[in-house]
């Protein structure tokens, strides 16, 4: 059974590691001995060398008491979107926030701690079970990096899950977007802003003429798009000659996103074009989407354990990413699970101790549930 003490402990012990993305060395350390120590095989990839970052994937297994059962894994990530270093963690109401001037970091460690609890708890029940993997990713935040770099294609796993979305628990994310991200550079004239402005050409008018007009925000049911980040200029002084853009758009539907994207690059080339400007644009495929269907065993046996628990398995679709999106596209059915982390990215960030335990209990339940199967039932 669920330790409540042991799960509440090893959350606050992850949260308080510092892990920004590419620099999760001291949280993989931490956990790689804790998974050792209770009895699981436990090695790193070699993701840190091909991301560029001090910390590989983590991998953990547990062998198979039951031969003929799937095999499964439950996955998280180690990386938080801001450094938390510093953190003090305060509990209210039976609920975890960060009383310092840091994110909480429960995205992922209220996915983390849970996964592991259950691992835990599966080996000291006795149940029979097949074999299970930890998956424990890195760089997740910055593109999905770590599972891009995580060869689960050989390891011969039938299907897993990805705790790390928001409440209610129990509900699954079985359908999300793909994503595109734009790299712009405006390459304008430069020219001394007082003495002649006539002889050159502002970038930032071109960004100014490139976004007046350009779809933004929310395109469609299922499409956005935006521009996130924007920097160029000198001096006040200097008419200004180079903007770096960053944009992007998902949408579930590959054809929507194609036509926003080609909108986007087209009002950026006729701005530069009309001021007499040049500009340079890389257009990259972050991720795809997925879509599993709701009479995969992946989901039903997900929605039986959520139903037993009385917990109502509510399939839902998302345009964030997820280490799901990489799983998926190298052939492992794989959805997420919601987990009670809520405002993620805010340092508002908080998660009860009452949805950490049942994340814990459904994941337990579900590891039990997959070892009274046969492979053949989920093939």
């Amino acid at each position: 059974m669920i330790v409540e003490s042991r799960l509440i402990e090893l959350f606050k012990e992850l949260c308080l590691i510092d892990a920004p993305a590419l620099a999760e060395a001291d949280s993989v350390a931490y956990t790689k001995a804790l998974l050792t120590s209770i009895g699981l095989e436990v090695w790193e990839d070699e993701a840190g060398k091909a991301i560029g970052g001090n910390a590989n994937n983590l991998i953990a297994r547990l062998p198979a008491t039951n031969p003929d059962a799937p095999t499964i894994f439950l996955s998280a990530h180690f990386d938080t979107v801001e450094p938390t270093a510093g953190l003090e963690i305060e509990e209210r109401d039976g609920v975890f926030y960060s009383s310092s001037d840091t994110i909480l970091g429960a995205d992922d460690k209220a996915g983390m701690a849970p996964a592991i609890e259950a691992v835990r708890a599966l080996m000291e029940s006795g149940a029979p079970h097949g074999t299970v993997y930890l998956l424990l990713s890195v760089a997740e935040e910055i593109g999905l990096l770590g599972a891009g770099a995580l060869k689960i294609e050989e390891l011969d796993i039938d299907f897993g899950y990805v705790l790390d979305t928001g409440p209610p628990v129990g509900t699954y994310v079985t359908r999300t977007a793909t994503h595109d991200k734009l790299d712009v550079t405006i390459h304008g004239i430069p020219a001394h802003a007082g003495k002649d402005p006539e002889k050159g050409v502002n970038a930032i008018e071109v960004l100014a003429d490139a976004v007046h007009g350009m779809k933004l925000g929310r395109i469609g049911p299922e499409t956005t798009a935006n521009i996130g980040i924007v920097h160029g200029g000198t001096g006040t002084n200097v008419v200004c000659a180079k903007v770096e853009v960053k944009a992007e758009a998902r949408s579930t539907s590959t054809a929507d996103l194609d036509a926003q994207v080609d909108h986007m690059i087209q009002r950026f080339e006729e701005a530069a074009r009309n001021r007499g400007a040049k500009v340079e644009i890389t257009h990259r495929r972050e991720y795809l989407a997925y879509e599993v269907p709701a009479d995969a065993p992946v989901v039903q046996i997900a929605a039986e354990v959520s139903r037993e628990m009385g917990l109502e398995p509510t399939l839902r679709t998302t345009l964030g990413g997820s280490d799901a999106n990489r799983y998926n596209a190298k052939g492992v059915p794989t959805i997420v699970m919601g987990t009670g982390m809520e405002k993620i990215h805010t340092h508002d960030e908080h998660v009860s101790r009452k949805d950490l335990v049942l994340m814990a209990e459904l994941c337990f339940n579900l590891l039990k549930k997959v070892g009274t199967l046969s492979k053949s039932q989920v093939r």
